[in-house]
């Protein structure tokens, strides 16, 4: 295990000297690399400060239920117990609100301004009613979940029309799915660029340490051996850039935040972009590292195979 760790220190050390040695040009590549990762850092961030928001949005869609013109009174209240059966089968909860024909037609007349052409029909040419409101509607579940509610109560003898309003969940889910998606390929493509630019590096490096690598082999040495400095090297510049990501995306949500601020103050709302949570930050950071360590697996592999 002592000699394990060694090598590893040495490898390290290694990496290190070459590193400070070409300092300017491996700080241009960092900050090349840097901001390749700080876009999809960003949609991240976007997309987790948003996912909480969205998740808040539980709000009461309304089944708007309207009875047949010729449907008594005795065939309305009756509707009631009926309705709530259904609710409750479906596992949800919700309040359930009986608007008789008489105030619906009072209502209208206060909101639409047309009073006196209501009054000219000489009857009353609206149905009895219903508004269920249901509670927890989050997710496309839930929504589906609603319109099952609403074409059970549909079927029921005496009801005429059935009204949801649901749709906006299932578009908000919908919305939020393209955005994970289209995050997830641009991820992926710019990580092919940071694989890239980490092998260019590394073929750089490899290209002046060539005499010595031969030397080395000559005398012994492994592959293994031979490739550690360079692992570690494209490790650390992944590291470096990812860590360089994050301050950007971090720095740039100050100003953001003023502007939001604005526009979050006319809805009465305190909302605010936060940086991303130590855990995520960590696991980009790793992630970073890993792409590094890759594309200088790739140049080393590629130039010892041609060695052979």
């Amino acid at each position: 295990m002592s000699g394990w760790l060694r090598l590893h220190s040495l490898a390290l050390a290694d990496a290190l000297r070459h590193v400070l040695r070409s300092r300017g040009s491996f700080i241009l590549n960092a900050l090349v690399v840097a901001i390749a990762l700080a876009l999809p850092f960003a949609g991240l961030t976007i997309l987790e400060n948003v996912r909480p928001v969205s998740e808040q949005l539980a709000v009461e869609p309304e089944i708007s239920i309207f009875l047949a013109l010729d449907a008594s009174r005795e065939q309305a209240n009756g509707l009631a117990p009926k309705i709530r059966s259904i609710v409750q089968e479906s596992g949800a909860a919700g309040r359930l609100e009986f608007i008789p024909r008489e105030r619906a037609l009072t209502t209208l007349k206060d909101k639409s301004g047309l009073s006196e052409a209501i009054t000219a029909l000489g009857e009353n040419p609206l149905p009895d009613g219903y508004v269920l409101k249901l509670s927890g509607v989050q997710d496309p579940a839930g929504a589906a979940r609603a319109e099952d509610i609403g074409s059970r109560i549909k079927a029921l003898p005496g009801v005429e029309y059935v009204q949801i309003d649901s749709a906006w969940v299932k578009r908000l889910a919908a919305l939020l799915r393209v955005l994970r998606l289209a995050l997830l390929f641009f991820a992926a493509t710019l990580g092919v660029v940071v694989i890239a630019v980490v092998f260019n590096t590394i073929r750089l490096q490899v290209m002046t340490q060539r005499e010595e690598i031969e030397v080395c082999r000559m005398i012994g040495a492994t592959d293994s051996y031979v490739c550690r400095p360079f692992y570690y090297a494209g490790a650390l510049l992944g590291l470096i850039a990812g860590a360089l990501a994050l301050a950007v995306v971090a720095l740039a949500l100050q100003p953001l935040n003023g502007a939001i601020a604005d526009f979050a103050r006319l809805y009465a709302s305190e909302f605010r972009m936060a940086p991303l949570p130590p855990g995520i930050s960590v696991l980009l950071l790793g992630s970073s590292a890993l792409l590094g360590l890759m594309g200088a697996a790739l140049c080393v592999r590629r130039y010892l195979a041609r060695l052979a």
